[in-house]
């Protein structure tokens, strides 16, 4: 399917999952992230909705983008019950991760498969990375990246020294990091899809600016809304957790936004975020 212009994410929904995943793909959202860590997310539960989704209403599994994390160790809750033995190596860890996210999901394959954040060293990353590459290469996960990842230079060697360039880095994208300008600009150079979180509740600063408050009067719609095109337009596919339907059509109603009439404040934006 096309790349997706918006992603609905699932944390922290806990037992709301199956009936949130339900409406947010309902209301129109056709790409799903979540994760095979059971201390914020409920995989299995978004495995339910998508049953639900194709039983019910006959939306098929090839109709979604479905995103889902190998977690490492340090990530994961030991209290709860883990996706793979820790003890094992890296790559057996990952395959037996993936095995259980496609239990849970109840798919035979993956759309993207991410490493939720580099593991304790270098050479472990790039050991979970060419495992990732493997599976992508059998055909079980279509796209590969890695999410939590704030330095050029894991992502360069990733390439260099992993096999492959990654086709998606999910991070951070709020005011605290300076909205990750220097993996944002690899990405966009590089072909990567760029995904952010945080991409509202992180910047209150751009949602209160008043050139995007000039922007949502001009344009009829919410500063919300005026931030998600301005990331969408600049190489960012925004990730939604809302758990509001009105905010769910309000996000999915961005791909309609045109702001090319108001392209100059559009720019004073970006200077703001670039600074």
């Amino acid at each position: 399917m096309a790349t997706a212009k918006i992603i609905y994410g699932t944390a922290w929904k806990k037992e709301r999952t199956t009936a949130l995943v339900v409406s947010a793909v309902l209301h129109g959202f056709r790409a799903i992230d979540t994760a095979c860590q059971p201390k914020h997310y409920r995989e299995d539960l978004v495995g339910a909705a998508l049953q639900i989704l194709y039983d019910q209403h006959g939306i098929k599994r090839e109709e979604l983008f479905l995103q889902t994390k190998f977690t490492s160790i340090d990530g994961q809750d030991q209290n709860q019950p883990l996706p793979y033995d820790p003890s094992a190596d890296i790559p057996t860890q990952i395959q037996s991760s993936l095995r259980t996210s496609l239990k849970n999901l109840r798919t035979t394959y993956l759309d993207s498969l991410v490493l939720h954040s580099p593991l304790r060293t270098l050479s472990q990353t790039l050991a979970a990375w060419r495992t990732l590459v493997s599976l992508q290469a059998s055909g079980v996960v279509r796209k590969i990246g890695v999410s939590n990842t704030y330095d050029v230079a894991v992502l360069e060697s990733l390439e260099r020294d992993g096999g492959r360039r990654p086709d998606v880095v999910q991070n951070r994208w709020f005011e605290g990091n300076r909205w990750d300008s220097d993996v944002w600009a690899y990405c966009v150079e590089h072909g990567i899809q760029y995904q952010s979180f945080w991409t509202l509740s992180g910047s209150p600063s751009l949602l209160r600016h008043p050139t995007v408050r000039s922007i949502s009067s001009a344009k009829g719609c919410t500063p919300a809304q005026a931030l998600f095109k301005i990331a969408q337009l600049n190489g960012i596919t925004p990730l939604c957790g809302t758990t509001n339907e009105q905010h769910m059509d309000e996000a999915l109603a961005v791909e309609r936004l045109d702001l090319s009439d108001v392209q100059a404040s559009v720019d004073d934006v970006l200077k703001f975020i670039r600074a």
